[in-house]
């Protein structure tokens, strides 16, 4: 059990910080959604993943995180198991494979992966983190980690595999390798990429090629382009909440998802969008502080994983709605609708605040 003295250790500016995101994000569906019928709940069903979001992470705040090491082998056999049963019964949608059917309901086992993911390495590196620096325990989390991302592009999912590999790469650069082991790294990465490039698969390709060359395909590249005025089009303070013309009059398009942010940059304009953004990197700067502050090295690699992973798709979001890096389908954290990834979310900082109930001492 928890001394009280120990709840002055949770981060109640992380969690402030991540509330008011997700009440922009209620506030931007609705803004997004009210002038469609069928979406006009949305901001509605949001309120609730929210409020089973915020359980969530106190679930996983008051649970002790040192126990997951026992969990972390086992769930992620049990993640890879999932990965190749998709792979081999999996539900087919839209050309892709990534779902299965669990009692006549579709699950996406990617989601809760990258968690269970991340728990697994920040098990193994902490395992053997005085081992780290000889390369038979480097290549054993190299193949562990490949396992995973090799099953998730086969699906295929491209985004989900960078993404995948983001997390697994940032975790094990922190675990305690040598330099001349990332210059290793760095050099075998190179040379995969002819290798790589030549499994790309169709739609993959295509998105590479309009993201070079958005006039080679107009159609593909619309929703890009859409996204780019509304951008332009919110100057300095916005049209106004719920008066963005490319947003109400529907040429954005999955503007209550993807493309969130061009919604926000439309209607709040830059100084709004500046903010979201400020709160979006307060909440990773917070998050790298309790993983600094942490008492093992277990707790920090959570934290480090948790930081990490939002860190990589606000820059992807953000990058695709100004067409800076190819689209792949990255929500924003806590503002995009979405039940799954939200509370997905939302249980990663409790994770992360449970790492900072358990401090030795309060950090001033």
């Amino acid at each position: 059990m928890l001394e009280r003295a120990q709840f002055r250790n949770f981060d109640w500016p992380l969690l402030v910080a991540v509330l008011l995101l997700c009440a922009v994000g209620v506030g931007m569906i609705y803004s997004a959604t009210i002038t469609t019928i069928d979406l006009a709940d949305y901001w509605i069903r949001q309120l609730v993943f929210i409020g089973l979001g915020v359980a969530v992470l106190v679930i996983a705040a008051l649970f002790d995180y040192r126990q997951l090491q026992l969990l972390a082998p086992p769930a992620f056999l049990l993640f890879v198991g999932l990965l190749i049963m998709v792979l081999l019964f999996g539900a087919n949608q839209g050309g892709s494979v990534r779902w299965i059917s669990l009692g006549g309901t579709l699950v996406q086992p990617t989601e809760p992966g990258k968690f269970l993911l991340i728990i697994f390495l920040a098990w193994y590196l902490s395992w053997f983190h005085d081992e780290m620096a000889r390369l038979p325990y480097l290549l054993g989390a190299l193949i562990l980690l490949l396992a995973p991302l090799a099953l998730v592009y086969l699906q295929p999912d491209l985004g989900m595999t960078i993404t995948f590999a983001f997390i697994g790469g940032t975790l094990i650069l922190v675990g305690g390798i040598r330099l001349w082991q990332i210059a290793l790294l760095i050099g075998g990465g190179l040379a995969m990429l002819p290798f790589l490039w030549g499994t790309l698969q169709g739609y993959m390709l295509e998105r590479i090629q309009v993201f070079l060359n958005p006039d080679s395909n107009p159609a593909a590249s619309y929703n890009v382009d859409q996204a780019l005025i509304a951008v332009g089009s919110g100057g300095w303070l916005g049209q106004g909440w719920g008066l963005g013309s490319q947003n109400q009059l529907h040429f954005l398009r999955v503007r209550h998802t993807d493309f969130i942010f061009s919604v926000i940059a439309e209607e709040l304009g830059l100084i709004g969008s500046a903010l979201v953004l400020m709160l979006l990197f307060f909440v990773i700067w917070r998050l790298l502080r309790i993983a600094d502050n942490a008492r093992d090295h277990f707790g920090r690699l959570i934290a480090t994983g948790v930081a990490a992973l939002i860190f990589f798709q606000v820059l992807v979001n953000v990058g695709m709605n100004l067409s800076l890096v190819p689209v792949t389908g990255l929500t924003l954290p806590f503002v995009s609708y979405g039940g799954s990834s939200l509370v997905s979310m939302l249980f990663a900082v409790g994770l992360a605040e449970s790492v900072a109930l358990r401090h030795r001492q309060r950090d001033f």
